[in-house]
Parts: C-alpha cells; structure tokens; sequence
C-alpha cells in the first residue's frame, strides 16, 4: 500500500472556542494555537486535529502518511490518473502533496512514519471456567476516556463507488468490506477500515475515531461527556462491521467523536476476506436504538 496510514484530520468550525471545550472534554490534547487554528493530540499522538475558524462546519483536510519511497509512488500514481496537485492553503502545513479527491475534499500526503504506539498490558477478563482476574476488583479506577490515537474518519459522498475507485486504485487503500451501494470501509493499515464513506447527496463530515485502552473506558468516555453536557450520544455498542465496540458523541455542529475499542487487525500480508454486507447490519449488531438522524448529512450543499 502507497498510503501507510491516517496521520491527521482538519476541521472549519464556526466557533473554535467551543470546539476546543468539546474536544478537551473528549480527551485530546491541546498542543499548539496560532491564531487560525488549534491543534490536538492525543496521549500517545501528535498533531492528531486541527481546528479552523469558518464559517461553518465542514471538513478542511486530512493527512495520509507515505513514507520513503512510497512517497514518489503516491505521486506518481496521481500523475497516472490525472489527478492534478495543488497548492496547499495558506492556512496548511506547507508539506507534502496536496490534491482534492473526487468529491473534492483536500487530501495532504506525506513523506513521513506514522506514529506507533505503546504496547499496552493485555486486559484480564473473568469468563464461564476462565478467571484471569483473581482477587482483584474489576471496577475501573478511572472517570474518563484518554483517546490513544486517531483510528478512522468517515464522509459522506453522493457516489461511494466512485469514492471507493479513487481511493483503492490511485492511493492504494484495500477494502475490507461493503454495503453495497451505501457504504465503503477501506484500510491503508492494519484497522479494518481508516477511511469509510457513506451515500448521501453531497460530500460532508459524518465522524472521527479513537481508540481507547478497554471496554470500560469506552463506557466511562461516554458517561463523562454526557456529564459535561454534551449530549445526545449513542452508544454503547458493538459495530458488525470492523468489529468494534463504540460510543458516539455529538458534536457542536451534527457531526461525531467516537470512542472504540476491540477493532479488527488485518495484517497487511494476510488473506482477508471482503464482504458485502446487508444493510441491517450497516451500523451495529447490538446496542441501543440508533439515533433517527445519525445518518443524516448536516452539511450545507
């Protein structure tokens, strides 16, 4: 794969003021603000959000890691396709790559590693004729989630097909599964998806993902910022596709963080079998009712 991975992404919002009160309270880290922007990390990430002031909400840009050699690849397989670069705003990191996919949201490739982190302890669970806890408590100790790293982004698209085209053939994303038609999970890692993209009928921003260290945590992150006032939420919850167990959190302008937990690893080398999925199983496999606008684009046109 070209793309190594999911570096950052940039967000215009209409009040930067209140999105660093809604992502401190999340969990990131404020590390930098220079007056047209603010940027987050998580406790093992760097540079993981930016936030701009606009005059709405809408995606900015994201960032994809192509270190070494493939680097030049990611450049020479847009001259392949026609896809032209461009020059990075002002506003932007002046590195890399910059160039607008097919729906024109505005791609930034860069020639640098994404950062690995830490190994954690493996968790110890109590199952039927299995304790691996013993004498020990197992109520977590903790009030809040402490995201460790950007996982995914979602956007909607009027043409998941064609998205999917463009993302898999020139930056070399490999799918891991489908609903056909409505949605399209891709990774350039090895999470099950990095990127994903949903039917709608213009481009927009649906969510961003972090992983956090358990379960618990993904339940304590979703009682904490409820207790902050951010509501409404959904979660918590098991996702069939990808595997993992979420909790979601409205953001000021429609869109959504995400805590996860417990996604799928495909190692790059392994055979993974792409499925096509019906749409009953789109958004979860258990969990509580799914908000009736989750889905919906907030977008202006």
């Amino acid at each position: 794969m070209p793309v190594k991975g999911l570096l950052h992404y940039a967000l215009e919002v209409p009040d930067p003021v209140l999105g660093e009160t809604f992502y401190k309270d999340f969990g990131l880290k404020e590390t930098d603000n220079r007056g047209n922007s603010v940027q987050f990390k998580t406790s093992q990430g760097s540079g993981e959000l930016l936030l701009y002031e606009g005059p709405k909400k809408r995606l900015h840009h994201i960032a994809l890691a192509a270190p070494g050699d493939d680097f030049t690849a990611v450049r020479d397989a847009l001259k392949a396709a026609g896809i032209p670069e461009i020059d990075p705003p002002n506003s932007a990191p002046q590195v890399g790559i910059w160039f607008n996919d097919p729906d024109g949201n505005l791609i930034n490739v860069r020639q640098e590693e994404r950062k690995t982190i830490a190994a954690e302890p493996l968790l110890d669970y109590n199952g039927p004729g299995n304790a691996t806890r013993i004498n020990r408590r197992g109520m977590p100790t903790f009030e809040r989630a402490e995201p460790r790293r950007l996982g995914h982004v979602l956007f909607f698209t009027p043409d998941p097909d064609a998205a999917t085209r463009f993302y898999t053939e020139t930056l070399g994303f490999k799918i891991s599964d489908r609903v056909p038609g409505i949605l399209s999970f891709m990774r350039c890692s090895t999470d099950h998806h990095n990127i994903a993209v949903a039917k709608s009928t213009h481009r927009g921003f649906h969510h961003a993902s972090y992983e956090v260290g358990s379960f618990d945590e993904v339940g304590m992150g979703g009682m904490w910022m409820r207790e902050q006032g951010w509501e409404p939420a959904w979660g918590l919850g098991r996702h069939a596709i990808g595997s993992n167990v979420f909790y979601y959190i409205k953001d000021p302008w429609g869109s959504y963080a995400e805590y996860f937990h417990d996604i799928d690893y495909i190692p790059e080398d392994a055979t993974w079998d792409a499925r096509e999925w019906d749409p009953k199983y789109a958004l979860y496999c258990w969990g509580p009712d799914v908000p009736s606008d989750f889905i919906i684009n907030k977008e202006e046109v």
